[in-house]
Formats: structure tokens, C-alpha cells, sequence
């Protein structure tokens, strides 16, 4: 049987900074961590300052120990707070670079979509 190392915190901290960069507004920040270094190295902060949980599982269990959850309030709130740092360190640092490579302020909600061409 096949097994697995699962870093369980990094899915509840992917899941957390999607939910925190929701209230965020769009331009610059939502654009700024759609970028995928941006993203990892959000990411890579947030990990870096919290203890991981990891776990050995089969491929039969591996979907179930996915889903996660921080377990106490106190936790989660640490969590929100080390993302809202991480964006402000990661934005602070990286501010030349991100207002050379994001187009000028838009609405998210009524900019044309490029997908159909």
C-alpha cells in the first residue's frame, strides 16, 4: 500500500488566504497575490511562522484528512492576522515591482474578460 506525507496546515492556509484576500480590494491586492510567485511566497510567510501538521496517509484516506480545519479559535485568528502581515510585508517590499507589472487600477467587477477573446 502506498503511502503519503500530507502537510496538513498548508491546505488550511491556502484555503484561509483565499478567504482573507476576498475582503481585500482588488487592485492591488487580489491582483498582486493572483500572481504565483506572489502567492508562494504569501504562502511561504504564513508557514514559516506557524507549526505544521503533517500526516502519513494511505491513498484511500488521503481525501478526507484534506479538509483540515485549524482547531481553536485563538488559532485561526493568528492565522488571519500573520496573512494580513504577510500581504503588508510582501506589498511594502515588493511595491516597485508590483506597480510596474499591474495594470492600473480597474474594477475587478466590470473589467472585460479576456477568456473569449
Amino acid at each position: 500500500m502506498f503511502k503519503t506525507v500530507v502537510n496538513l496546515t498548508q491546505q488550511a492556509v491556502i484555503s484561509e488566504i483565499e478567504n482573507v484576500l476576498d475582503a481585500y480590494p482588488c487592485h492591488p491586492y487580489q491582483k498582486a497575490f493572483a500572481i504565483p510567485d506572489l502567492r508562494q511566497e504569501l504562502i511561504a510567510y504564513v508557514l514559516n511562522r506557524i507549526p505544521c501538521v503533517y500526516s502519513v496517509v494511505d491513498n484511500e484516506r488521503k481525501a478526507i484528512l484534506l479538509n483540515y480545519q485549524l482547531p481553536s479559535a485563538q488559532q485561526q485568528i493568528q492565522l488571519e492576522n500573520l496573512i494580513h502581515q504577510g500581504i503588508y510585508a510582501i506589498l511594502q517590499e515588493k511595491s516597485d515591482w508590483v506597480n510596474r507589472h499591474l495594470p492600473e487600477a480597474t474594477q475587478c467587477s466590470v473589467e472585460p474578460s479576456h477568456w473569449f477573446g
